[in-house]
């Protein structure tokens, strides 16, 4: 019987209507007629820093016939150290992978792509996507990929404004009409301990959800120096984690996945929002704008509180987890729960669980070898994305800020015009410090 199992390339055969305008199991035609002549599934990096290496390699290393084509990044320097990087023969130093996978790699100088609008040229050349950039770009960038038809894997966070959340649900809705397959890297979605909880959570074990507790807690990230000759666009695009219309702040562009996990566990996402926050080691040129800690209160429409820290600060104490109160018991972390009493009704132990991170491409890829549509990641991911910027808005307002407030902002963090010489919306003062926002002055619309 395996002998004669299917291969990809007889699906697609015997699947295809032969006929104007045909698709094929959901996929668009041109994508159903590249298939039957090569079922080499090609791929395209948008984004080659580290999460964009990291997920290009995981991407080869799925089982299915899968190839790099193209790469595209603002900066050359990008390009090349991610091509040098996955092209290694000892992948070791990559999300812990040993091997090598530059046999699936075919990316001659002309599909290095490079400079702000390098996206639309790569894209154009794969089958699947892979959306990297500083999530500040995320919205247009995904918007090209859902236009082009193309299968698309894309980082968290999704956006960092109300309208480029705006721009990602509209995407979203059109990539659901194409049947275009979307996995957004929100990976406890495909991480098996958290997949059992959260259903043993949705069975009933700990009743209603009352209370949420979610946490990111940590010490300092990376800090890139000012460059002689480097333009103000050249250098904040270069520390992007530092600026909330490339980041979003640490809030969103990381808290986001703790965040995530108690809409997933509720099924819903918060009315409003307050808290405070602020910079207590920040306070540098180095540091650009954002908080080095956030506190919020978030509130659900059944009345229920998801009670939420993230911090970067060194020297404190780490935290990342998540963890539900409920009428009937309690599931205080990750694969446990308990009865009230105390009784154990969970104890996962997760050290034998395959890496989450690749096992979202093995998913991904798996659906589009066998010509399914399966993953519709972007709605949920714009939502929990927009979960933590109304988090941002609360801390840096000091006001209670409403969802359909923030979600409908008219404010636009992206520069006016992306070029290496235009200025960016936020610019040092004379001392060379950035101005953050204050409380009680921020204006959240």
């Amino acid at each position: 019987m395996e002998e004669n199992k299917p291969t990809r390339r007889d699906f697609i055969k015997t699947s295809t209507i032969l006929t104007g305008g045909a698709m094929l199991s959901g996929l668009p035609l041109a994508q159903a007629a590249h298939n039957l002549v090569d079922d080499t599934i090609k791929i395209a990096l948008i984004g080659c820093g580290g999460r964009g290496t990291g997920a290009a390699v995981q991407a080869l290393l799925t089982k299915q016939n899968v190839k790099l084509v193209a790469m595209a990044d603002a900066f050359r320097a990008k390009v090349d150290e991610a091509y040098k990087n996955i092209t290694a023969d000892d992948l070791q130093d990559i999300e812990g992978v040993r091997g090598s996978v530059k046999s699936r790699v075919d990316v001659p100088e002309e599909r290095k792509f490079v400079g702000f609008d390098a996206y639309k040229k790569a894209i154009a050349l794969a089958d699947v996507v892979i959306l990297a950039t500083p999530p500040g770009f995320r919205p247009v960038h995904f918007e090209e990929a859902v236009r082009q038809g193309k299968q698309v894997f894309m980082e968290k966070p999704v956006a960092v404004d109300g309208p480029g959340i705006r721009r990602i649900l509209a995407a979203a809705q059109e990539a659901k009409r194409k049947k275009l397959n979307v996995v957004v890297g929100l990976q406890h979605h495909y991480q098996t301990i958290y997949r059992q909880w959260i259903d043993k959570i949705h069975d009933g074990a700990i009743g209603e959800i009352i209370t949420s507790r979610v946490y990111w807690n940590m010490g300092a990230l990376w800090i890139r120096p000012r460059k002689s000759g480097q333009t103000e666009m050249e250098y904040q695009m270069d520390n992007w984690y530092y600026f909330n219309w490339l980041c979003g702040d640490h809030i969103v562009e990381q808290h986001v996945h703790n965040l995530d996990v108690s809409n997933w566990a509720k099924q819903a996402y918060p009315i409003r929002a307050s808290g405070s926050g602020g910079r207590q080691v920040r306070i540098g040129k180095e540091t650009g704008e954002i908080y080095d800690h956030h506190t919020v209160e978030f509130e659900y429409a059944d009345g229920s509180r998801m009670f939420s820290q993230c911090r970067q600060i060194p020297g404190t104490k780490d935290s990342v987890t998540e963890g539900f109160h409920g009428t009937k018991g309690n599931a205080p972390a990750p694969g446990k729960i308990l009865t009230r009493s105390g009784k154990s009704l969970m104890n996962y132990d997760a050290k034998n669980d395959p890496n989450p991170y690749q096992v979202e491409h093995d998913e991904l890829f798996a659906a589009i070898a066998k010509g399914e549509y399966k993953f519709a990641d972007a709605e949920n991911a714009a939502k929990s994305t927009m979960t933590a910027i109304l988090g941002r808005l609360a801390t840096y307002s000091g006001q209670v800020v409403e969802w359909d407030a923030a979600l409908n902002s008219q404010t636009v963090l992206m520069p006016e015009m992306l070029d290496w010489n235009a200025s960016p919306r936020v610019l040092p003062g004379a001392d060379g410090i950035y101005p953050c926002a204050t409380p009680g002055v921020f204006q959240v619309i």
